[in-house]
């Protein structure tokens, strides 16, 4: 078993080196950008940087001003908390972010002049601020507001909103199943003159986005009632700034995200797909004519679009996953053509979800991004008149020469599943030749995707690599990138036909002599958790498994997750069946077949996948007594193990649990 306090173990130590290394805290340098913003005037950029203070909880964040000519970088913000969500103001005056440095993790509005770099606090808001949005005029600015007690997304580890502080907070209950004392998400009006702030939106509307469409509407993503669950099913509403008047225009059969409107508000696209979680959606463009509320998909290169930003009246520049690939394409609603501006599959534009554009200059075709390889250090590059330009190189000299020094390479590897789908995935070989021992990283969703992003951001994949692991991380059927139809062959068959792509891939890896047999490990996050849970139900060919966050019985899933409407969507089935697939594809029913050495993680506070789900296996290994299983419950986690120092225990346990079981090439 393993001791309660890893701290002196030579992963953890060397978990926090390689971190340290990345983010160098203390040291006031940008390590990353993200939410990248061009000037008006092309300039520069504004961006959230990565600007460590303490290896303590989640990167700290700040603002930092970047020259698009030298690259040179001013962070412009100090903090404390962290910084982000930077929108320049239509004139270049003015810098409007979110900033948590009033309350952790309560973000609230504040204003930084450009010309002074001195800022100042917003209106405070009754509620956690989540995104905002300059009016075309300057005089306005559009908040989305989530109140105390709301769920964040899975992706942004699935806990709830942090409620204010006081003498009540420790014994007033949450409230579900009535709507009336449940937190809403709503649209407020902030008058930028008089900083008067007013909320838009009426009683009985919850707003998952918003952004501006023309200067008398909103649009947003709505639902009726405010739960995370009810997020499956919103639309498409246009909300009038005078009276927050509704009309609905989009009731999709699918999920939604990121609906914008033309600047005169007259079109509206946004992303329509099938999907696993809120802010997770790759798929279809959908375009609404809000005069005659009429809706149609155009064309967008046959992949499954992530962003969207209009860029004048008619031209939409667009992010999309096709296969391995990134895409940047433009869309011209008068042709109704869409053309690929950018494309690559080994370097892709970093995000904190999907990969991320910022517009550049008054091209529409021209661009800002972050690209980074596996094995290359992200880059900031302008992408003008069809032509890179690379402005600036980030990483750390000493933790890149380390990453070189590893010998890895990078392989795309496709096989054929048993039904004849043609399948991809990621292979990263260890120096030396193989066969070698292998961890296969599954992903959530199950409709994502992995692509590219570079090692040194992650210690426990440079840790592997140096121990002489290879990593295999598939994107088997469901996963996003190769259109709906293929998403789809996930739904009603979760466990079912996607195991035998997990299966054969691995058998396709040992018939190339790629890896060892005998030391094959599985771990994987949320749907990655349910699929490491039961594959070792169905195959007893694993080592060692590392099931996090994990499903692993559907029923009580379903009565204690935040999301059960995902488990009606995705199992096609009902509760009340004893023959359905809440029972047949879950994986406590069938623990009895398990061999694998199992370390099961899980966050206390994770609301989207319940501690209770890997309590449950573990229990049921245990009392069966035929392989190990150990629980690891971090306390102040939720969807994921993400906040230091638990990220460092974490991968020190790991790395220990594949050692024991499956020694590298350099065992320990």
């Amino acid at each position: 078993m393993m001791q309660t306090d890893f701290r002196d173990h030579h992963s953890f130590i060397e978990a926090e080196r390689l971190t340290r290394a990345w983010l160098r805290p203390g040291s006031g340098e940008a390590s990353s950008l993200s939410q990248l913003m061009v000037s008006p005037d092309g300039a520069m950029a504004v961006a959230t940087a990565v600007v460590c203070e303490e290896l303590q909880g989640l990167p700290s964040t700040r603002l930092a001003l970047v020259d698009l000519v030298t690259g040179a970088i001013e962070v412009v913000t100090l903090g404390p908390g962290s910084d982000s969500s930077p929108q320049w103001s239509p004139d270049g005056r003015s810098i409007a972010y979110l900033s948590d440095r009033e309350q952790v993790h309560v973000n609230q509005l504040r204003m930084l002049d450009v010309k002074t770099l001195r800022d100042k606090a917003g209106p405070r808001l009754d509620g956690v601020l989540e995104s905002l949005q300059w009016s075309a005029d300057g005089r306005s600015l559009l908040l989305c507001v989530a109140g105390f007690g709301s769920d964040l997304a899975g992706a942004q580890g699935a806990t709830a909103v942090a409620r204010e502080p006081g003498a009540d907070a420790d014994w007033v209950p949450s409230v579900e199943g009535a709507p009336e004392a449940s937190p809403w998400r709503s649209a407020w009006i902030h008058d930028v003159a008089s900083g008067s702030v007013q909320q838009l939106t009426l009683p009985g509307v919850n707003v998952w986005q918003a952004s501006w469409a023309g200067p008398d509407h909103i649009v947003a993503i709505c639902s009726d009632l405010p739960e995370e669950t009810w997020w499956y099913t919103a639309d498409v509403r246009l909300i009038a700034v005078a009276d927050g008047g509704v009309r609905r225009l989009f009731k999709p059969d699918d999920q939604l995200n990121c609906a914008v409107a033309t600047p005169s508000g007259s079109t509206i696209a946004v992303i329509e797909a099938v999907c696993s979680d809120r802010n997770l959606v790759a798929g279809d463009l959908r375009l609404i004519d809000v005069a005659s509320g009429v809706v149609t998909q155009a064309s967008t290169l046959d992949a499954d679009v992530t962003q969207l930003i209009w860029r004048d009246e008619h031209r939409l520049l667009f992010g999309a996953g096709q296969g391995p690939d990134f895409v940047a394409g433009i869309y011209d609603r008068r042709s109704g053509v869409a053309c690929e501006l950018w494309r690559d599959s080994h370097r892709q534009p970093h995000g904190a979800i999907f990969s991320e554009l910022a517009p550049l200059g008054r091209q529409p075709e021209d661009f800002l991004c972050l690209v980074e390889a596996f094995l290359e250090a992200p880059t900031l590059l302008a992408f003008e008149a069809g032509r890179e330009r690379a402005i600036r190189r980030f990483g750390a000299p000493g933790l890149d020469e380390q990453v070189r020094a590893l010998g890895a390479s990078v392989r795309d590897f496709v096989w054929t599943a048993p039904d004849g789908l043609a399948l991809h995935g990621w292979l990263l070989l260890p120096r030396g030749n193989g066969p070698h021992p292998v961890i296969m990283q599954v992903h959530g969703g199950p409709v994502w995707y992995v692509r590219p992003q570079y090692i040194a951001r992650s210690a426990l994949q440079h840790m592997a690599l140096a121990a002489g692991y290879a990593l295999f991380l598939p994107n088997p059927r469901g996963s996003s990138g190769r259109g709906q139809a293929f998403a789809r062959r996930v739904f009603g068959d979760m466990g079912g036909a996607d195991t035998y792509d997990y299966l054969s891939s691995l058998d396709e890896l040992m018939a190339q002599g790629l890896i060892d047999p005998a030391r094959i490990g599985v771990m994987g996050n949320s749907y990655g958790g349910y699929i490491t849970s039961w594959l070792i139900t169905q195959d007893q060919r694993f080592a060692a498994a590392v099931p996090m966050s994990p499903v692993t019985d559907w029923v009580s899933q379903h009565l204690t997750c935040n999301v059960p409407t995902f488990c009606e969507l995705f199992l096609r089935d009902t509760l009340s069946d004893p023959q359905g697939q809440y029972f047949t594809r879950s994986p406590i029913h069938h623990a009895g077949r398990v061999r694998t050495p199992t370390l099961h993680v899980c966050g206390a506070l994770d609301k989207i996948t319940p501690a209770g789900q890997a309590l449950e296996f573990h229990r049921a290994l245990q009392g069966l007594g035929e392989v190990e299983s150990v629980l690891l419950t971090y306390p102040q986690e939720g969807h994921g193990v993400r906040n230091m120092p638990a990220l460092f225990d974490f991968t020190a346990r790991v790395m220990a649990w594949f050692g024991r079981h499956m020694p590298g090439a350099k065992a320990g």
